[in-house]
């Protein structure tokens, strides 16, 4: 019986960040692209070599080929990576193929399916995981990222602009947050941030965002609870 060889390979799951462009319009003439530039300009440190996918349900007069050709090249000439469309069953995989996309699944990610191997006895499943919760007990610095992608993240200390902070549920930064922080990546909409000192060049929950240039100030640089409502963000200042 030959012996079992180790793989030369692993495959595995990958958390990724990417943007999604929500459409609302079947629109996308020269002013759409110059609000675009205009919003996108004010971080262009965050935007540029971005990859993005596209959410068409709100505009399904883009999946005119033309169209939707246009608006991929015109968003390439900005440096925005778009390799992918949602809500989009319109559009033809051959030009998908042409055009260098892929359809998106908007709902949660399966497992692959893959052959079972022959076993003499089946192995009994795994227990489910509790969520983990991830505590960084220093500062987090510029360039660094620090993702909890099982749960809730918190950091003892200041994040410090240029640096990045992801968790599927809340964030909490004792102390001064200045970089970026998205909670609730994989699209948990009852996700919370807190921070001592809102100071942040981004925030997002659930995708949806707000940059620096847009904080009110007057929760800026106290001590603040961010969430969702209504799929907007509010910001309370906590007394």
């Amino acid at each position: 019986m030959p012996s079992a060889r180790t793989a030369p390979f692993q495959v595995r799951g990958r958390f990724l960040t990417v943007l999604a462009l929500r459409i609302d319009s079947d629109v996308a003439d020269d002013a759409f692209h110059a609000q675009l530039g205009e919003q996108l300009g004010r971080t262009p440190q965050f935007f540029s070599g971005a990859p993005m996918v596209l959410d068409l349900a709100q505009a399904p007069g883009l999946q005119d080929p033309d169209r939707i050709r246009d608006l991929v090249e015109r968003l390439r000439k900005r440096d925005l990576r778009v390799f992918g469309v949602q809500n989009a069953p319109g559009l033809d995989g051959g030009l998908l193929a042409d055009l260098g996309l892929i359809p998106v699944s908007t709902g949660r990610d399966a497992p692959i399916a893959r052959e079972p191997a022959p076993a003499p006895v089946a192995a009994a499943p795994a227990p489910q995981r509790p969520a983990e919760n991830k505590v960084i007990r220093s500062p987090v610095r510029s360039g660094q990222m620090v993702v909890a992608d099982q749960g809730d993240l918190t950091v003892i200390g200041s994040v410090a602009s240029g640096a990045e902070l992801i968790a599927a549920g809340n964030i909490h930064v004792y102390g001064t947050l200045r970089g970026r922080a998205m909670a609730g990546c994989h699209g948990n909409e009852n996700a919370h941030i807190f921070c001592q000192s809102l100071d942040a060049e981004l925030i997002a929950i659930a995708g949806l965002y707000q940059t620096s240039e847009t904080l009110d100030g007057a929760v800026r640089d106290r001590c603040t609870h961010i969430y969702l409502e209504n799929e907007k963000l509010r910001m309370e200042v906590i007394a």
